[in-house]
């Protein structure tokens, strides 16, 4: 995969910020404000532009007829969290513009830290300090 189809994915995404393409993994990852909101691979089908989804928006990709990101390890099918991009938004920048921004708002939920789950705190119970051996009580 070459640079042209990096550069051109990021003018497509450039709609929610200045997108930066870097190698990684033998693909291409795109990021804006330094959150990976979209990769570039081949897996087998072509050089594919695979957009971040999350929880809410997994949905509508799937209604949109959109590849889930599906590889091998093993032999065993492992998938993560990103879906082809429609075929009508990779000719236009005005369709691509809230595919772009369902990536960015994916991004932004994976940044967020988790929920804490809160446990009880137990207290010890108080100690009293005691001076080393030898030494007189401070008083």
């Amino acid at each position: 995969m070459d640079a042209s189809f990096a550069d051109y994915a990021c003018e497509l995404l450039g709609s929610v910020g200045p997108c930066r393409a870097r190698r990684m993994f033998g693909g291409w990852g795109i990021s804006v404000d330094g959150m990976t909101i979209a990769i570039l691979a081949n897996l087998g089908d072509g050089d594919t532009l695979w957009l971040k989804a999350s929880e809410e928006s997994r949905p509508r990709f799937e209604a949109e007829g959109c590849a889930r990101f599906t590889y091998l390890v093993q032999g065993q099918p492992k998938s993560m969290n990103y879906y082809s991009a429609p075929a009508d938004a990779m000719e236009s920048h005005a369709l691509m513009q809230p595919w772009a921004r369902l990536a960015l708002q994916a991004a932004l939920q994976a940044k967020k830290p988790a929920p804490r789950t809160r446990t009880p705190a137990t207290k010890s119970p108080a100690r009293k300090h005691k001076p080393p051996p030898g030494r007189p009580k401070a008083g």
